[in-house]
């Protein structure tokens, strides 16, 4: 047995982790809901990028290096990657979270908390001892740190500057940092992209599906100076995103004008639910602009509650008195869940 098979030995079978989303199970819980179900779980933008008219080629041949090269580049000027830095697509940017451990290997991580379960999990799997820091300053003396960017679940955020003097502090050890922006699209400021050089040991992770709607098409992209990017793209090898992904993203990431109205909406709608969640006795906790967090000490019964309605919300077994919000997209979800949260309408 090689160290693969025994670390996979040691680490599975795992439980589950707590993601949003899950409507099948929901659906089967709650049969009498009514449908069509809204799923605020996610963190989604409830605007979806309007589906382009994609060449029949992108689904009858295999993907070409011209349309990466298109859908890369496209993606490396809407986050502002100096020119130095490389972006590589991948199957989202969870498939990025469970490549990495693989290709750094470490001993010791620190991943600071709380936040998204699944980088401590793709790290334990490897073997690796990983630890939640409780401040930036407790990840200085691991081998690898992981920092969420604007964090998921609270929307806590680290000033890019830092996070660079972290990331090169680390590297004059030869340490890695990994930083996950997956909620950063509608705040650009807080991106630690446009200050990165082609040395830093500093990969950054953007997720495309999260800021146009379109979660299943399964995009993300990985950016990082040219040493990190050769390891990337050959431990994904060839053909590690469809055709028809990369020419819808090359389509979307020009669309400019489509992405302020939808980051306009998304701000807005935040501040509307902020006021419904205030009103309903809710403790605002934190957030982005693609979902709010709020503190109960009633979850589990509003959360059935909201079930009941047909509206998912997201739960944490680890922070029991918490709930998570998305955004509600066209009227008739905005109406379904103010009544769900009328206190009027509560039986």
């Amino acid at each position: 047995m090689n160290w693969i098979e025994r670390s996979l030995a040691a680490n599975f079978p795992a439980p589950p982790l707590e993601h949003g989303g899950g409507l099948d199970a929901a659906r089967r819980l709650y049969p009498l809901a009514p449908r069509p179900w809204i799923d605020l779980s996610t963190g989604v933008s409830p605007l979806t990028y309007p589906l382009p008219d994609i060449p029949p080629e992108a689904w009858t041949r295999l993907p070409d290096a011209e349309a990466l090269e298109i859908a890369e580049a496209a993606a490396a000027r809407a986050y502002g990657a100096p020119a130095s830095i490389e972006s590589i697509a991948g199957a989202g940017s969870q498939a990025f979270i469970r490549l990495i451990p693989w290709i750094f290997v470490a001993q010791r991580v620190s991943v600071l908390g709380f936040t998204y379960a699944e980088h401590a999990a793709a790290w334990r799997v490897t073997g690796a001892r990983v630890e939640t820091a409780a401040s930036l300053a407790d990840l200085a003396e691991a081998e690898v740190a992981v920092v969420v960017n604007p964090n998921n679940p609270d929307g806590r955020r680290v000033p890019p500057g830092a996070l660079l003097r972290l990331g090169r502090s680390m590297a004059a050890r030869g340490g890695l940092l990994i930083v996950d922006e997956a909620f950063v699209d509608h705040t650009p400021d807080a991106s630690l992209v446009p200050l990165l050089a082609e040395d830093d040991r500093i990969v950054v992770l953007r997720s495309f599906g999260k800021a146009y709607g379109l979660p299943g098409l399964r995009l993300g992209f990985a950016l990082c100076g040219a040493p990190l990017a050769e390891r990337l793209r050959a431990a994904q090898g060839p053909w590690s995103v469809s055709g028809p992904a990369l020419a819808l993203a090359a389509a979307a990431f020009h669309d400019l004008e489509w992405f302020e109205a939808s980051r306009a909406y998304a701000q807005e709608a935040a501040l509307r639910l902020d006021e419904m969640l205030l009103a309903a006795g809710f403790t605002l906790v934190g957030g982005t602009s693609l979902f709010r967090l709020v503190e109960t000490d009633a979850p589990r019964s509003w959360h059935e509650r909201l079930c009941r309605a047909g509206i998912l919300t997201r739960r944490f077994s680890e922070r029991p008195r918490w709930l998570r919000f998305g955004l509600p997209g066209d009227r008739e979800e905005w109406a379904r869940l103010g009544e769900a949260l009328d206190p009027a309408t509560y039986v």
